[in-house]
């Protein structure tokens, strides 16, 4: 049974308190999101139009529906896959297995989706369902993070993620205790990292964009890009699905609130925030202004995908003819750090591309509105965070090795500025 006194790892997020305020604070934040952009004023900052009632919160109509898309979802998981890719080493020297077959469930849901569509399938009619379908996805997100907190008090210490057991229920419950729970060989967190949310993302943006044509017609060149720019990610995303065992969230973070409500609700109903404000208040968009926004966009996916190309080949075959001429500098821990190529420009290159991309979701959307920057404002903040994170994890695993990337390295996301 794991201990019950705690880990000694500083507290992140403002420790109990913090874990708390953002427990209220995430949920309450994708509300107003939902809210004004299907109102007149569109005001990030502002008051929203009106506050719901539990009956416009509530249907059970679409906790069903969530539990179905959860249901299909974890069934494509289970799906033969086109590869097995082991994870990090864990503190019992083991390796855990994870299947690689995201994109393929993907297209399996395109298709399955398509089938529906030919049937007569309204999907349209799910953009007048966010608010509910929203209250379900955090209802869902709570309960299961109450069951995993449940579940973490009788695994091995070692299972325990390094910085989630602290001891205090609430800031654990929030950052998550064990790090990889399962059952067999079913990881919940590796599937909730990329499957339901970032799929259902791309569902969501598919629905305003057929509500779209309903209302208008034809889809606008401006939804046209968002959904293509969007669609784009999220592919890269499970294409190259293996990747994301070496992400901070795999390998330190614990699976709690945090992770759970951000996979299963904050992505899908606060990422498709360009593709809602675009139904409620169209943009006009010209070919010439459309074509430099696909330039930005395609800048940034160069820049994020090249950088993390390059990352993954070196992990994989430091040897490799792409990478072997790469400058390094050797570390305590026998590994090495990229000192030129991309990693070499700053020490984020890909957080540089994910915020270039960034803009250009939003650039559809015009400049008269706030509200369509929300996601950039909030990634930009997020990713710093997420920097300082990094940082300070590496200055521990590798000390003056890191130290001495930083001097020859001295700017972290933005060259010359940050």
């Amino acid at each position: 049974m794991a201990p019950l006194q705690g880990s000694r790892a500083p507290m992140e997020f403002g420790g109990p308190l913090g874990a708390a305020a953002l427990m209220l604070l995430l949920p309450a934040t994708m509300f107003h999101l939902l809210l004004v952009a299907r109102s007149g004023s569109a005001r990030l900052l502002g008051p929203p139009p009106y506050l719901p009632g539990l009956e416009a919160l509530w249907s059970p109509w679409a906790l069903l529906l969530c539990l179905t898309w959860l249901g299909l979802q974890a069934a494509l998981y289970l799906l033969p896959a086109r590869k097995v890719a082991e994870g990090q080493e864990l503190k019992d020297k083991s390796r855990l297995r994870y299947p690689i077959n995201g994109f393929q469930a993907l297209v399996l849901t395109a298709l399955l989706l398509g089938l529906g569509m030919s049937a007569g399938l309204p999907l349209g009619a799910l953009s007048e369902m966010l608010l509910p379908l929203a209250f379900a996805a955090t209802l869902i997100a709570f309960i299961f993070s109450l069951l995993l907190y449940l579940k973490s008090l009788v695994v091995p210490a070692f299972a325990l993620a390094p910085g989630g057991n602290s001891g205090n229920p609430i800031y654990d419950f929030f950052l998550g205790r064990e790090l990889n729970p399962r059952i067999c060989s079913f990881d919940f967190k590796y599937f909730c990292e990329l499957r339901p949310g970032l799929i259902g993302w791309v569902l969501i943006n598919l629905a305003l964009m057929m509500q779209e044509v309903e209302l208008r017609g034809s889809p606008s060149l401006a939804m046209w890009l968002v959904n293509g720019f969007q669609l784009l990610y999220v592919g890269d995303a499970l294409w190259h699905e293996e990747a994301v065992l070496t992400t901070m969230d795999i390998i330190h973070d614990g699976f709690g609130f945090m992770l759970a409500f951000g996979d299963l609700a904050w992505v899908p109903f606060t990422y498709s925030l360009q593709a809602q404000f675009l139904l409620y208040h169209p943009q006009p968009l010209g070919l010439p202004m459309a074509s430099v926004i696909c330039l930005i966009n395609a800048v940034g996916y160069y820049i994020f995908r090249g950088a993390n190309s390059q990352k993954n080949t070196f992990r994989k075959n430091p040897s490799d003819p792409r990478v072997a001429d790469l400058e390094t500098i050797s570390t305590a821990t026998g590994r090495q750090l990229l000192v030129s190529g991309w990693w070499g420009m700053v020490r984020h290159p890909n957080y540089l591309g994910d915020l270039i991309m960034a803009l250009a979701w939003s650039l559809p959307c015009g400049v008269s509105h706030l509200l369509p920057y929300f996601y950039l404002l909030y990634f930009t903040a997020l990713l710093v965070h997420r920097e300082a994170r990094d940082e300070q994890q590496c200055l521990q695993k590798y000390g003056l090795a890191w130290h001495e990337y930083c001097r020859r390295v001295p700017y972290r996301i933005m060259p010359y500025i940050y």
